[in-house]
């Protein structure tokens, strides 16, 4: 659990949900790394809730898994959709999830 407002949580299972957020940035996130994945399953994830910025493990396919940062604004109105803010490619199923700027 995030010790205080502005943390990352501990990692937790992926949830239909969190695949939903996963699916939305799909395009843009095979836009930025020149690939088309046939297999792209999000397995885990961290958030911090006050930004609704999340980190997603995706499994690509094979021994390969992409990291995502992702914001999604809620709340309002009219909500945006998910907004990607980077990936991280060629990680393992083990690599720990965290934050990074690309």
């Amino acid at each position: 659990m995030a010790t205080g407002m502005g943390e990352w949580s501990e990692t937790k299972d992926a949830t239909e949900e969190t695949q939903k957020i996963c699916d939305q940035v799909k395009d843009k996130v095979e836009k930025k790394t020149g690939e088309n994945y046939g297999v792209y399953t999000a397995v885990k994830y961290r958030e911090i809730v006050d930004e609704q910025s999340f980190l997603f493990k995706v499994h690509v396919g094979g021994e390969d898994y992409a990291h995502l940062m992702v914001v999604q604004v809620t709340g309002t109105q009219f909500p945006a959709p998910p907004s990607l803010r980077g990936v991280e490619q060629h990680r393992t199923k083990d690599a720990p999830l965290v934050p990074f700027t690309n």
